[in-house]
């Protein structure tokens, strides 16, 4: 059997396997394994296996993961969610649909602490969803909003999947980092255009909150401060040099840790906030272990340079290359999590992007885009079934329906930047 047949045997055979809900992590790295043994010898792999591992977690560029998850498990911890969605609601509750733009704004802002899309859905879900259903919001926008609010942090740096995908082609992590603030705030201020949108359209979805003072609004600028400081403080200082993406990530965990301390964090929830930190790093690392032995699987199987000779065979244009990918994206992304997704497609996809001529920092931010509408698209939804966790009792096509119009914003979003490049790679 050809190395090419081997290696598009072993990849199927790995997504029949995730398919039946085998562990995406152990399913890599099984049939990393596998089709390494096979096309090389199995002596070598099962030295992979012994080596991978230690050198994966030894290696310094990915210590940024669990400092960037531990600064979001502690303002999560310190109650900063719900600060956030208070000030928040004091500049737009009055409007109606104003606790809708709130609900996108805290969203916004908490993700840029958290870096991790799933934790700001779950986190500000619990904050705002009683409050929203209690004020006569339809579920359907209520758990909309805060499900596609909740990937704005796969976008606003810092971003473990901007992180992951600069590190899994060799990019500048600021640079990806900078290069995700514009397609960030843009999805924010799309987002708010789509509840706008919807209350205008059906009034009935949406009730006016109670009106503030002059002095109320201040006030709950004032509790917007520390958290948009710490994520100014990190892009400002990668942007203008004064620390790496690593020591950013350490900095940003210490400056949260010291805003949580002063919020009341008590000692109990600081070990909660390690232990929650630990466990969803071991995951992550679990998960690029098993694309590092995948990695070396798919070297050898050269499925990617065959790959790019079929595709230049085709003769086709550079952005048909692109909207297939894209499309490759958005199916994965329907069934598969966001940084398991990357981790398994980039590494093959990327030398076609490379073949096309693509700036490499533009499409890591179009890819992680596309990965965004996986979180709250059918079937899977990681985003929406996290709000399900939540509020058991709205039906999960009920928050499919109100996901529709802010998967169409996503679209819009994509296509703005697939068109205009300096909207991603304009700061650089």
């Amino acid at each position: 059997m050809s190395t090419t047949a081997i290696g598009l045997t072993c990849i199927a055979v790995m997504l029949v396997m995730i398919a039946f809900r085998a562990p995406i992590a152990l399913s890599m790295a099984a049939m990393g394994f596998i089709g390494f043994g096979s096309i090389v010898a199995f002596e070598p792999a099962i030295s992979i296996l012994g080596s991978g591992p230690f050198e994966t977690l030894s290696n310094y560029s990915f210590s940024p993961i669990p400092m960037f998850i531990l600064m979001g498990v502690f303002a999560s911890k310190a109650g900063m969610s719900q600060e956030l969605f208070t000030g928040a609601r004091t500049l737009f509750g009055s409007w109606r649909g104003g606790m809708g733009l709130a609900a996108v704004t805290s969203c916004g802002i908490f993700s840029a602490i958290s870096g991790s899309s799933m934790a700001t859905a779950a986190s500000m879900s619990r904050v705002a969803l009683p409050e929203m259903e209690k004020n006569g919001y339809a579920p359907t926008l209520a758990t909309g909003t805060l499900a596609a609010g909740g990937t704005l942090g796969i976008m606003i740096p810092p971003s473990i999947a901007l992180l992951l995908y600069a590190l899994i082609t060799e990019q500048s992590v600021g640079d990806m980092f900078i290069a995700g603030v514009i397609p960030g705030i843009l999805g924010l201020v799309l987002y708010g255009l789509t509840v706008a949108v919807l209350v205008i359209l059906y009034p009935n979805i949406a009730q006016p909150g109670e009106a503030t003072t002059l002095k109320q609004k201040l006030v709950g600028l004032k509790g917007l401060i520390p958290f948009t400081g710490v994520f100014v403080f990190i892009i400002g200082g990668i942007y203008s040099g004064w620390f790496t993406p690593t020591e950013a990530a350490a900095v940003g965990a210490a400056a949260t840790w010291i805003i949580a301390q002063v919020r009341g964090m008590n000692f109990e929830q600081f070990l909660e906030a390690i232990q929650e930190t630990l466990v969803m790093s071991a995951m992550i690392f679990f998960m690029i272990i098993g694309a590092e032995i995948f990695g070396y699987f798919l070297s050898v199987s050269r499925i990617s340079f065959t790959l790019v000779e079929w595709v230049d065979a085709l003769q086709l244009s550079p952005y048909m290359v692109l909207f297939c990918i894209l499309i490759l994206f958005v199916l994965l992304g329907c069934v598969m999590d966001s940084i398991a997704m990357l981790l398994l497609t980039v590494p093959v996809v990327y030398p076609l992007v490379e073949a096309a001529g693509f700036d490499p920092i533009w499409f890591g931010i179009i890819a992680v885009i596309t990965v965004e509408l996986g979180l709250i698209t059918p079937p899977v939804g990681m985003n929406v079934f996290v709000i399900k966790s939540v509020a058991p009792h709205i039906s999960i096509g009920a928050m499919y329906k109100g996901v529709l119009p802010f998967v169409i914003s996503d679209v819009v979003r994509l296509g703005l930047i697939i068109l205009f490049p300096a909207l991603a790679v304009g700061l650089l």
